[in-house]
């Protein structure tokens, strides 16, 4: 099954409310819950990312990275080990700061979060902790169905400037996963939609997503008379949760793993 098949699939689905909290606890409480299960501020996480890019009349694109990281630290350094033109190539991010490293020049230089991570619909900010409880305020809720999920759907705004999306929708279902994502302009334009359909369950009850799919809104091209989005679909591998060297979270290692 193709990229975009399963992502039409995915998205197909129509979201209507339903009458009825599904749950005993407060929006707020389903925000913080739904950051929690992907956030491991009790241990390192590393995983193989395989992320597959399709742009409308262009050559379908493969980039695998390494990722590692340390959520007590809020900090992450990805690796890219494939495709070879790209090879070594590596972010680090310490603090408030993101850095890039260009294995060709041997420089650093400071990025954003929000910028595309190697040219895809993933961005910088998606490889890192989730903090939606602290970045966003909530503005409405509503009980939804989303395919076979039951869920709510909670209406999201950025309590301060510099975050990737200003608004946000976003889909909880009741085991507080998150299964999709609207990402919004300040204006209020819809820019992406990503879904979440499954994840890898572990002990203590923490959660790994299997794939996660975004589509563009605004990027694309005409095919055939028709518009068609850009889409990226992820695919995490050989998710870990051992402990990692201290010195992998440095430009020390980025520079090293280069030589």
């Amino acid at each position: 099954m193709n990229t975009r098949f399963r992502f039409v699939l995915l998205l197909a689905a129509l979201v209507f409310p339903t009458p009825g909290a599904l749950w005993a606890i407060t929006d707020l409480e389903l925000l913080r819950k739904a950051d929690s299960l992907v956030s491991y501020y009790d241990t390192d996480f590393s995983a193989e990312y395989t992320i597959v890019q399709d742009k409308p009349g262009q050559a379908r694109s493969t980039t695998v990275a390494g990722v590692f990281r340390r959520d007590s630290r809020a900090t992450y350094v990805i690796i890219v080990l494939q495709p070879e033109i790209s090879r070594g190539q590596g972010y680090l991010k310490q603090d408030a700061t993101l850095w890039f490293y260009d294995p060709e020049s041997h420089r650093f230089n400071t990025t954003s979060s929000s910028e595309r991570f190697q040219n895809t619909n993933a961005r910088n900010s998606d490889f890192t902790r989730s903090t939606l409880a602290e970045d966003y305020r909530i503005t409405a809720g509503e009980d939804a169905v989303l395919g076979r999920f039951k869920c709510r759907l909670l209406t999201l705004e950025a309590v301060s400037a510099g975050l990737t999306y200003p608004r946000m929708k976003l889909w909880i279902s009741e085991d507080g996963l998150v299964r999709k994502t609207e990402d919004y302009s300040l204006s209020g334009q819809l820019m992406r939609t990503s879904a979440i359909p499954d994840y890898h369950r572990f002990n203590n009850n923490r959660f790994v997503p299997k794939q996660i799919l975004f589509e563009e809104a605004l990027l694309g091209a005409m095919i055939n008379g028709k518009f068609v989005n850009e889409r990226t679909l992820i695919t995490i591998n050989k998710p870990s949760f051992e402990k990692v060297a201290d010195s992998t979270y440095s430009k020390t290692f980025l520079e090293l793993v280069n030589r």
